[in-house]
Order: structure tokens, then C-alpha cells, then sequence
């Protein structure tokens, strides 16, 4: 019997410290199906819907909400309250109205930023890879498991901004010089400042950027943790008016 439980769920003392959940309220939590985000990089639907939305007193008020499709994430409904739900993804309850991106605070914790309709159209991602196909397609693989299929020349650290839920490609971010950047991992995580300077490497030592925050203070930060939004913070508007 324990070997099952293991296998169904998640001691609350192993999940990660950005879930927010008491660590000793009780044994157990949920544990994350396999899907488009790493458990270290996202949140289970039901702890969204009970524990920071708090439209459910209880875990089986959640599983009710969530399998009755009210939940909708980039537009299309989860109905598995197991469903991982991370970085840049768009949450919305289309009975009450209410919108979400999810985006990192500067603890490192994921939270919901409310948006408007318009901002809820679309959603960034990151292209961390490209394969060609036959025929020299090029397939455009995000940093949330989704592939696109694109004639037009994208570079790997790009954003591209895609319509939900048909996942039309409406704009190219580029990662370069001047763009805006919301830093996504290290100690300055949740920081966002403009990209002064690209330094890329020849040997095997990560290539690393320079960036510069509204209060002219600069740090270094890997350019694998950067996440282009554009030349200005519009377009996904940030948590606290960054």
C-alpha cells in the first residue's frame, strides 16, 4: 500500500519550497503528471485553484472545478488537476473573468500576475532549440514543450509571441542588445533590466549577458536565464510595475 501511495502522490516535505503549501499541515500533496514543465518549474492545477486562487476549500472542491473544464490554461481546458502549470502560461475562468500569467517573483516563486483580455490573446516562449525536418522545415522547440513549424529565421534565445489556443506566431522577440529581459534563474531571478552586452564564449563555459536595471544598477547573469520580452515591459506586464 505505501509503495502505491508513493506512486500517486508527493510527500509535502519533498515538494518544492516555491509551491505554496505547509510543508506539515498534512502527509501528502500532489504529484505533478509528466506534461510541459519540470515539477521544479511549475505548480499542480488543483494547488492553483485551492491554494492561491482559493476558489475551493478542499482539494476534492478543486478536482470538481478542474474536471468540469472551468479552468482553462493557454486557452484550452485541463482537466487533470495533476496538470503542471509554469513559467509564462496563461490561466483563465471564464465564468468569473479572471485572467493570469504565471511569472516568477523575485524569491523565485511562481506566482499569478492578473492581465487583461488583450494580454491574455497570446503567450511568450522561448525557443531553446531548432531541428530540421524534411523538406527544410524548421521545427521551433519552446521552453514549454511545444513545437511550431516556421519558414521565417529564428535564433535559439528568440521569444516568440503565440496567439492561444491556435498557437499562431504573431511577432519575433530577438535576443540581443537593448531588448528587455526578465531574468528567470540564479540569485537575480524575477529581476528585469535591458540587455547591455552579449558574451559569447568559445570554449566550454556558459556564454553569459550583461544586464542593466532601471536604476542603472548592472549585474551578470547566465544567458541561458534570460527571457527576451521586448523593448519595453508592456508587453507581458510585470508584478509590482517593473
Amino acid at each position: 500500500m505505501a509503495i502505491m501511495a508513493s506512486r500517486k502522490h508527493l510527500k509535502r516535505f519533498k515538494a518544492p519550497s516555491h509551491w505554496p503549501i505547509h510543508p506539515k499541515e498534512y502527509k501528502w500533496t500532489v504529484k505533478l503528471s509528466p506534461g510541459p514543465h519540470a515539477i521544479e518549474s511549475s505548480l499542480p492545477l488543483l494547488v492553483i485553484v485551492r491554494d492561491i486562487l482559493g476558489i475551493a476549500d478542499n482539494a476534492r472542491e478543486a478536482r470538481k472545478i478542474i474536471n468540469s473544464g472551468e479552468i482553462l490554461v493557454d486557452g484550452r481546458p485541463r482537466k487533470n488537476y495533476k496538470f503542471p502549470v509554469g513559467f509564462m502560461d496563461v490561466v483563465t475562468i471564464p465564468k468569473t473573468g479572471e485572467m493570469y500569467r504565471v511569472l516568477p517573483d523575485e524569491r523565485g516563486r511562481l506566482v499569478l500576475h492578473e492581465i487583461d483580455e488583450e494580454k491574455a490573446s497570446f503567450k511568450l516562449c522561448k525557443i531553446i532549440n531548432k531541428t530540421t525536418l524534411k523538406g527544410g522545415r524548421t521545427q521551433l522547440n519552446m521552453h514549454d514543450g511545444r513545437n511550431c513549424l516556421s519558414e521565417n529565421e529564428f535564433r535559439v534565445g528568440d521569444v516568440v509571441k503565440l496567439s492561444i489556443p491556435d498557437q499562431e506566431i504573431l511577432e519575433r522577440i530577438p535576443f540581443e542588445k537593448g531588448s528587455l529581459g526578465l531574468v528567470t534563474g540564479g540569485r537575480h531571478t524575477g529581476e528585469i533590466g535591458r540587455i547591455k552586452k552579449i558574451n559569447i564564449t568559445r570554449s566550454s563555459m556558459p556564454n553569459t549577458t550583461v544586464i542593466e536595471t532601471a536604476d542603472k544598477k548592472t549585474f551578470l547573469t547566465l544567458k541561458d536565464y534570460v527571457f527576451v520580452i521586448g523593448r519595453d515591459e508592456s508587453v507581458i506586464s510585470l508584478p509590482g510595475g517593473k
